[in-house]
C-alpha cells in the first residue's frame, strides 16, 4: 500500500464534509444565509396617538430597512406621520439585510412628551413627539 493513499482518503473525506468539490446545483439550491426577522416590538400609546416600530420600510420607498416610527390615530387607525430616527450607513460590498439595524424597544419618557429608543446596537434616542427632533443620548 502506498503510503500517500490513506492521507489522500482523508483529505478527500474533508473537503466532502466541507462542501469543497460540491456540484454547481448542490449549492444553488442550498438556502442563503439571511438574517432573521426582527423581533416585535411593542407600540407605546400617548395621549390617543400609537407610536410603533415600522418595518418593511424598503417596501414604501424609503432608503433604509427599519429605523422608522410611525405615530398612528388610535381613533381613526390613520398614519398620522413617519420619522426616521436613524440613518443607516450600507456598505455596499455586503448584502445589504445583514447589514439592517432594527429599533429593539421603545418606551415614553417622562411627561410623555418623548419616546426613548433603543436599536440593536444598543444606541439610545429620544424623539420629542411635539416637535420629532430626534436626539441621540
Amino acid at each position: 500500500m502506498h503510503p500517500t493513499r490513506p492521507a489522500l482518503g482523508l483529505a478527500l473525506l474533508l473537503c466532502l464534509l466541507a462542501g469543497v468539490g460540491a456540484s454547481p446545483l448542490a449549492a444553488a439550491d442550498a438556502p442563503a444565509a439571511k438574517r432573521v426577522a426582527p423581533a416585535p416590538v411593542r407600540p407605546v400609546t400617548v395621549a390617543g396617538i400609537r407610536y410603533e416600530a415600522v418595518l418593511a420600510t424598503r417596501a414604501r420607498g424609503l432608503p433604509q430597512e427599519g429605523g422608522y416610527v410611525a405615530a398612528i390615530d388610535i381613533r381613526t387607525g390613520s398614519e398620522l406621520w413617519l420619522q426616521r430616527i436613524y440613518e443607516t450607513q450600507y456598505e455596499p460590498r455586503l448584502e445589504e439585510d445583514v447589514q439592517d439595524i432594527f429599533i429593539l424597544r421603545m418606551k415614553a419618557g417622562a411627561g410623555g412628551r418623548t419616546l426613548e429608543i433603543v436599536d440593536e446596537l444598543d444606541r439610545r434616542y429620544s424623539l420629542d413627539l411635539a416637535t420629532r427632533q430626534v436626539r441621540r443620548r
